[in-house]
């Protein structure tokens, strides 16, 4: 464990506690219909809040932009690898005419959708296991996986990685946080040190982009940060749900300067089009 390796203590130093979150105990809806990204934190933010735990380990991909000001992001750990994988085809244009695309994620969805209109977007929810053995079983013929997560779990040779400039990541994809309650000054101290700087802020600045843009788990976005000397250079793009309607946009940042973010976003939601903008809010 980077922790323990990071203080020099055994690793019986720490306890692993597991915690089963809602997200993976309802699989046959949609995130956006039973709750949201909060499904996989609201477990964790109890414990945490009890004091039962000190820290919580999450994916950032699926931690919501506001979190509870009583918490704290002490860690961003190096970031994995961001692109999707495909699953069942060689590439996105050796998918077969008409075929079924298993997801229930509205980026990935939206993004198919705008490079592959013929394909028939299925609803896919489950670990890594179930879906590939959803896959298996004939529920749909292709599905799309993060290859960091791919990566933890020992299936690098599982699927086709997508060109993260083609098919644009998620926000935060490939990166995992570190939790903790925000007066824990000891724990969030021995947290700093497991930090990984460029990843915080890569990390951080989409999260601000998000928070920005006021989207929900019904809105299709998509970004890709690459790190040059002090700086950041951040693409997004945001899709209509049937793919058909997109606007992308950039910017550079320095790390915890989230104006150029904000402008960003101001700017994407100013070009929107009416199908992208009745996704997030924003009056036509």
């Amino acid at each position: 464990m980077r922790l323990c390796a990071a203080h020099g203590w055994p690793e019986s130093a720490v306890e692993l506690v597991p915690v089963r979150a809602s997200g993976d105990k309802v699989q046959d809806r949609p995130l956006a219909e039973i709750g949201g990204k909060a499904l996989w934190t609201k477990e964790l933010d109890q414990w945490l809040g009890e004091g039962q735990i000190d820290f919580a380990v999450h994916s950032m991909k699926d931690v919501e932009t506001v979190r509870p000001a009583a918490l704290a992001i002490a860690a961003i750990l190096p970031r994995e690898d961001v692109r999707d994988v495909l699953v069942g085809a060689t590439a996105i244009g050796a998918i077969p005419h008409g075929a079924r695309v298993g997801t229930s994620a509205p980026r990935r969805a939206a993004q198919m959708r705008h490079l592959r209109p013929d394909c028939e977007i299925v609803l896919f929810r489950g670990n890594v296991a179930t879906r590939l053995a959803k896959l298996a079983a004939g529920d749909a013929d292709v599905t799309l996986l993060a290859a960091a997560g791919l990566s933890r779990l020992g299936e690098t040779g599982t699927g086709t990685p997508l060109d993260a400039e083609d098919f644009l990541p998620a926000p935060a994809q490939g990166a995992i946080g570190i939790e903790c309650r925000a007066d824990d000054h000891r724990t969030r101290a021995l947290l700093a040190a497991i930090d990984h700087a460029p990843s915080r802020a890569a990390v951080m600045g989409e999260r601000a982009l998000l928070a920005a843009l006021d989207g929900n788990c019904h809105s299709p976005i998509a970004v890709l940060t690459a790190h040059q000397d002090d700086m950041f250079e951040l693409r997004a793009a945001l899709f209509s749900a049937d793919g058909a309607e997109r606007v992308d946009g950039s910017c550079r940042f320095a790390a915890g300067d989230d104006a150029p973010l904000t402008e960003l976003a101001a700017d994407l939601l100013a070009r929107a089009t009416p199908g992208i903008a009745a996704l997030f809010g924003v009056a036509r």
